[in-house]
């Protein structure tokens, strides 16, 4: 325990994890046997417990912490909003309000320039989806299997994540999936992987119809499914598609947006326009929630004389928006973007160094500093160390890597074979030597159970 920060006793430690495991519920957990940290205190790429031990934090929170933790800049903004107007309802005007839309056309790609603002990444999802119907009149969402749009019924029925078979029974109708392939276990000729995935997209709308299809749903970047990439070209067939038959495309960038990827946003390496596009996490580095649907210019124009059937009480929460801006300005400051591209350059380089020491990394994808390493058990047959939704009893082993990490003094991203390297985009080069450290010395353990 490191005294200098041990500034309550063990009974009042005790008291802040009874009332938590009694009187609180945690995520995507089994609620008994859990052993979560305790978090007194964050900084930078830093996460300090109640006893003083430190941890650096690999996976930005839930990939959402992009500025790093506990920057007084925010804290300042927010304070400021709140001496003048803490809440008015999305009827009204703010000063913050127009500025923080203002700033987000600036910076989003081609006409996306008017904000409807939600509280999260789900609800700027689910109101992507409404208004895609609304605007279109049609009823159907093609959304790819192995991807994640947020936990709330219609955008998990949307998502092709398994966390949604438990509710399967109650989902939300009319969402049609698809596969898109990876390059990575693909098993036939390299050059065939665009244009098969392409043919199948096209094969689906022609099964369900195009005339039903309001909108085509899609990540900017894979996040928690695997940061599976998509074919080289694959984004801009799919616009292509999508203005063929007259269906709008949803981009998701709640996790791949402002800077994660070392652009402002993942479709930006596409060069592709939206219809829509749901922003969240990044856009206030989780200080405060706040989720934004951006919208196009030629779909706005539909509600300037109708009724546009959106609305939360929440929209444009000022203290939210304050947050947002002073975010936005820490990005242009500190030239974080700028220092993603170049980590994330330095995390590739280290990384292909750990593959000769470790034979569990079959492969690293990577986007900036939105990274996973797929860990397998034989390098030529590509196996997982965990299966695709493995169940408690097949994640012995990578339970024990995951432990291990935490041991170390690492909090991350651990799902299934994957283990998340999205690190801050304020990490050093000194930061980034730390966590991988500790990864190379968590991987012993996967190496001493993988095929020779």
């Amino acid at each position: 325990m490191n005294a200098e920060f041990a500034t309550i006793t063990q009974e009042e430690r005790e008291e802040i994890l009874r009332n938590n495991f009694e009187h609180t519920i945690f995520s995507w957990s089994k609620q008994k046997g859990l052993n979560p940290i305790s978090v007194e205190r964050a900084e930078g790429v830093y996460l300090y417990d109640h006893d003083g031990t430190r941890y650096l934090d690999f996976s930005s929170g839930l990939m959402n912490v992009n500025i790093g933790h506990g920057n007084q800049r925010v804290t300042e903004a927010v304070a400021r909003q709140m001496q003048q107007v803490s809440y008015v309802t999305p009827s009204c005007v703010t000063k913050v309000r127009g500025e923080l839309g203002k700033k987000l056309a600036e910076i989003c790609p081609g006409d996306l320039n008017k904000a409807f603002f939600t509280v999260c990444g789900a609800t700027a999802n689910e109101n992507a989806i409404k208004l895609a119907r609304l605007y279109t009149g049609r009823h159907k969402i093609l959304s790819r299997y192995q991807s994640f749009h947020g936990a709330s019924y219609g955008v998990i029925s949307a998502g092709g994540d398994p966390r949604k078979i438990p509710v399967d029974s109650q989902q939300a109708p009319n969402f049609v999936h698809f596969d898109i392939p990876t390059a990575y276990r693909w098993p036939h000729a390299p050059e065939t992987l665009l244009p098969e995935s392409v043919a199948q997209l096209e094969r689906i709308i022609g099964y369900e119809g195009p005339e039903t299809i309001a909108a085509i749903m899609l990540e900017g970047e894979s996040g928690t499914s695997g940061c599976l990439k998509y074919p080289d070209g694959y984004l801009k067939e799919v616009r292509r598609i999508c203005d063929k038959y007259g269906i709008l495309l949803i981009i998701d960038e709640v996790m791949s947006g402002f800077g994660r990827t070392g652009k402002w946003f993942g479709v930006d390496h596409s060069g592709i326009v939206p219809d829509l596009m749901a922003l969240a996490k990044g856009v206030t580095s989780g200080y405060l929630p706040l989720g934004v649907l951006m919208v196009s210019d030629k779909i706005a124009a539909r509600y300037d004389d109708t009724t546009l059937p959106l609305g939360l009480t929440y929209s444009a929460h000022p203290v939210s928006c304050a947050a947002a801006l002073e975010v936005i300005q820490i990005y242009e400051d500190d030239q974080l973007i700028e220092n993603t591209v170049a980590m994330g350059k330095y995390v590739e380089e280290r990384v292909e160094e750990l593959k000769s020491q470790h034979i569990s990394i079959g492969e690293f994808r990577n986007t900036g500093l939105l990274g996973c390493l797929d860990l397998v058990k034989n390098r030529i047959t590509k196996e997982p160390l965990a299966p695709f939704n493995a169940k408690p009893s097949e994640m012995g082993l990578m339970n024990k890597v995951a432990a291990k990490l935490k041991e170390l003094g690492m909090y991350t991203f651990v799902r299934w074979n994957l283990v998340f390297i999205a690190p801050p985009l304020c990490v050093t080069r000194e930061q980034v030597d730390e966590g991988l450290a500790i990864i190379s010395e968590a991987l012993k353990i996967a190496d001493a159970e993988c095929d020779a």
